[in-house]
C-alpha cells in the first residue's frame, strides 16, 4: 500500500502539471463530472435518505423517553452533515464512478492506447487523470450538499412519523446545533473524497497488466483501495477539526 500510495502521489503530480500547462478542456471536465457525479446523484440521495430515516427510527424513541426529543433533530444533523453524507456519498460514487474509471483506464491500458498516447507526445496521465481528479473534486460536494438537505428531511419525515415531533421543533433543533463549520468540513471532506477515489482508481487502473481477467481483478482492487485511502482520510481529517 505505501508503494501504490507513492504512485499515487507521483500522479497526482503529473495532473497538476498538465493542468498548468494549459492543454485540459472544459469539455473534457464537464464530461467527466456528468458520469461520476450526476450519474450517482440519484442513489447518494436514496442512501443518504434512508439511513438518516433509520437513525432517526434508532433515537427517537429513546429520546422521548428521557425527555429529549427536542434534541433529535440537532442530533441526526450533526451526524449526518460530519459523517455520514460525506462518507457514504463517497462510498456510493467510488462504487459505481471508482470502478468504472479504472476499468476504463485498464482496458485503455491492456489494448495499448495508452501506448499510442504516448507516441504521439502526450502524457496519458495527465490527459486520462486530471480531468477526472477536478470533475470529481469539485462536484462531489455538490451531491454531498444536497445529500445533507435530502437526509435532514429524512430525519424531519420519520421524526414526526414515529413520535408526532412537530416539524418546527426539529428544525429548530438543528439549526441550534449546526454551525457553519460542519458544513465547510462537510465539504472540504466531500471534495478531498472525491479527488482521492479518482486518484487512486485510476492509479490503479493505469497499472494493470495483461487481459481481460486483469482488468476485473483491477477494478475489484480499486474499489477496495479507494475504501480504505477513503477511510484513512477521513481519520486525518476528523483529527485535525475535531480533536482540540
Amino acid at each position: 500500500m505505501i508503494e501504490f500510495l507513492g504512485l499515487c502521489v507521483q500522479n497526482l503530480i503529473k495532473s497538476f502539471r498538465y493542468l498548468l500547462s494549459g492543454h485540459l478542456r472544459f469539455s473534457e471536465v464537464i464530461s467527466k463530472a456528468a458520469s461520476i457525479s450526476y450519474d450517482s446523484l440519484p442513489i447518494s440521495l436514496i442512501i443518504t435518505f434512508i439511513t438518516a430515516a433509520v437513525i432517526a427510527i434508532q433515537v427517537s424513541k429513546q429520546f422521548l423517553m428521557s425527555g429529549a426529543e427536542s434534541y433529535i433533530g440537532g442530533t441526526i444533523a450533526i451526524v449526518l452533515i460530519r459523517e455520514i453524507a460525506p462518507g457514504f456519498v463517497a462510498l456510493a460514487i467510488g462504487a459505481r464512478a471508482g470502478t468504472a474509471i479504472s476499468a476504463e483506464i485498464a482496458n485503455m491500458q491492456v489494448t495499448s492506447q495508452v501506448d499510442a498516447m504516448k507516441t504521439l507526445k502526450v502524457d496519458p496521465v495527465g490527459y486520462y487523470f486530471t480531468p477526472r481528479i477536478i470533475a470529481a473534486a469539485v462536484t462531489v460536494p455538490m451531491v454531498v450538499l444536497l445529500a445533507e438537505f435530502i437526509g435532514t428531511l429524512g430525519g424531519m419525515f420519520v421524526s414526526h412519523a414515529t413520535i408526532n415531533l412537530h416539524p418546527a421543533r426539529y428544525m429548530h433543533s438543528v439549526w441550534a446545533w449546526l454551525s457553519t463549520r460542519d458544513i465547510y468540513i462537510s465539504l472540504l471532506k466531500a471534495s478531498i473524497f472525491g479527488a482521492l477515489i479518482a486518484l487512486v482508481c485510476a492509479t490503479q487502473g493505469y497499472e494493470t497488466k495483461g487481459g481481460a481477467k486483469e482488468v476485473g481483478i483491477s477494478t475489484t482492487q480499486a474499489a477496495i483501495l479507494s475504501t480504505i485511502y477513503m477511510l484513512i482520510a477521513d481519520f486525518l481529517i476528523n483529527l485535525v477539526f475535531y480533536i482540540k
